[in-house]
């Protein structure tokens, strides 16, 4: 009983690693909205929305990281 619960708890907390990727892909996202805003100002308008667009994708996979580590943790 006690290996499974360690195998749980382990499970969980390599399912939450996907939280840092999201969170770098986020931050490349913003770079480069940056970026290219600075490059080109008039372009703010265009690509806002593939920025906003990025974030959610992006935050969608860490999400479902930690859907997943839940589903270990308090899953039958």
């Amino acid at each position: 009983m006690q290996l499974v619960l360690a195998a749980k708890y382990i499970g969980a907390g390599i399912a939450t690693i996907g939280l840092t990727g999201a969170g770098i892909g986020i931050a490349i996202v913003f770079a480069a909205l940056i970026n290219g805003t600075s490059r080109n100002p008039s372009l703010k308008s265009e690509l806002f929305p593939f920025a906003i667009l990025g974030f959610a994708l992006s935050e969608a996979t860490g999400l479902f990281c930690l859907m997943i580590s839940f589903l270990l943790l308090y899953g039958v």
